[in-house]
């Protein structure tokens, strides 16, 4: 028997039937023929030495470039200690901690992990990770689903619009109707939703929004839980270091990506989601949750406390069906808090902040942007250019230089990390002026 247990012949046409499609290449059509290879020259076999220098000729393709674009990834410092912690054998090589006996140190760092979630954003209980930002914040609308039982959903435009895409993928197969509250003037409309919140299991919004502005929701709270619905908000990890938490302003459940913690970009993954409720949720919540009791000795224990998982409870039963909680991310995220402490994670996020707002005014000196959005931001702006964006950020990279998200109307969206020196910042400057 293989090891693998492939499937047979009759066992792809039956499946190619049901799905409609062709033949097995029918499945990937969507996957543009640009990201496609035909072909790669593998050998059958190398030796070490000339295996080595076949993949130091690859990474020799990659370029090290100064990145001023955000929208989600976020070129931020990973400490070289978190490096050198999370590649011990014991963290990267861990599953799941089935057995609280021998997964002590796991449980543990899960349990930390879930505290300075909750500290970060005012919540009152986390649960032990998620894949990322975008799939927390649509289980966070299942968990809405399941509290109110309405099938309606008031989503803002100013919502990363990739996580807003990922909502509907989750909302197609629970029926669930997803509605878009308009932006005004690049903020949630609030009328909009004191006109249509009835009915719904309630609102999803983000801070820093979209386009990098710092929205204000007081007041969202009081008429969203007059509805009897339920307030969500997304908030990324390092602003949480500076801005306000999602429980001042009475959210009900906050999510998010904390991708900005330390974590590298890494060509898009694995990043790292969190979600945190009320207590009062805490039974809605997906995936599982670590606490601490004292075992027969009388000595401190970490155990696996709430497991809401189809492999732990009946699969009918389950919130969700997330397998893995991706605990080396959540332990790379707690190992960088605790590095960086309350005053060095504020530290950094005044750098962003600072260096973004510097930019903001040199480029608008430069005569060749106009201001988009008049409204306070954190670390990335939208600016509209009096030129060409996409042909700039051709010539930015001509100077290793990844430049601003273009956007519809040929504006911009800006991004500036605290890896961004000041010297970086007046490169890019000097290269508006001289883009002709």
């Amino acid at each position: 028997m293989h090891k693998y247990l492939p499937h047979t012949a009759k066992d792809i046409e039956e499946m190619l039937k049901v799905t409609g499609a062709k033949s097995l290449d029918d499945l990937f059509s969507s996957i543009p023929k640009s990201l496609k290879i035909d072909h790669y020259d593998l050998p059958s076999a190398k030796d070490d030495i000339s295996l080595t220098g076949h993949m130091k000729n690859l990474s020799s393709l990659n370029k090290e470039l100064k990145i001023f674009r955000g929208a989600g990834s976020y070129d931020v410092y990973t400490p070289s200690a978190v490096k050198a912690l999370i590649s011990r054998q014991e963290f990267l090589t861990s599953y799941t901690p089935y057995q609280p006996e021998v997964a002590q140190g796991t449980l543990q760092y899960i349990f930390e992990y879930q505290t300075m979630v909750c500290e970060l954003t005012g919540m009152e209980v986390s649960n032990a990770s998620m894949y990322d930002g975008s799939t927390s914040t649509a289980e966070a609308m299942f968990m809405a689903y399941a509290q109110t039982g309405q099938n309606k959903v008031l989503v803002s435009e100013t919502l990363n619009p990739r996580t807003i895409e990922v909502i509907k993928t989750y909302a197609r197969y629970r029926n669930i109707e997803v509605i878009i509250i308009p932006e005004k003037n690049g903020i949630t409309d609030f009328d909009f939703i004191k006109s249509n919140s009835e009915n719904t299991m309630g609102v999803i919004v983000q801070n820093p929004n979209y386009y990098g502005i710092i929205e204000n929701y007081d007041g969202f709270s009081d008429v969203i839980h007059a509805s009897k619905g339920l307030f969500i908000m997304v908030a990324e990890g390092q602003s949480l270091g500076i801005l306000r938490t999602p429980a001042s302003y009475g959210a009900d459940i906050a999510t998010g990506d904390l991708q900005s913690l330390g974590l590298p970009m890494s060509f898009g993954g694995a990043y790292l989601g969190y979600l945190a409720t009320k207590m009062q949720y805490v039974r809605k919540m997906p995936g599982r949750i670590c606490g601490v009791t004292t075992d027969v000795d009388g000595k401190r224990a970490f155990v696996l406390t709430l497991q809401a998982r189809e492999q732990h409870i009946r699969r009918a039963k389950a919130n969700s069906n997330i397998c893995s909680n991706q605990s080396l991310m959540a332990l790379s995220a707690t190992i960088y808090l605790s590095l960086m402490g309350k005053q060095g994670l504020k530290a950094v996020c005044e750098d962003s902040m600072n260096g973004a707002h510097y930019l903001y005014q040199k480029l608008l000196e430069t005569k060749k942007f106009d201001i988009v959005y008049d409204q306070p931001f954190y670390k990335e702006f939208v600016l509209k250019a009096k030129f060409d964006i996409a042909k700039f950020n051709d010539y930015l990279l001509e100077a290793d230089i990844l430049g601003p998200l273009p956007l519809e109307h040929n504006k911009a969206l800006f991004a500036v990390t605290e890896k961004r020196t000041k010297a970086d910042i007046d490169l890019l400057v000097e290269k508006v002026v001289n883009f002709k």
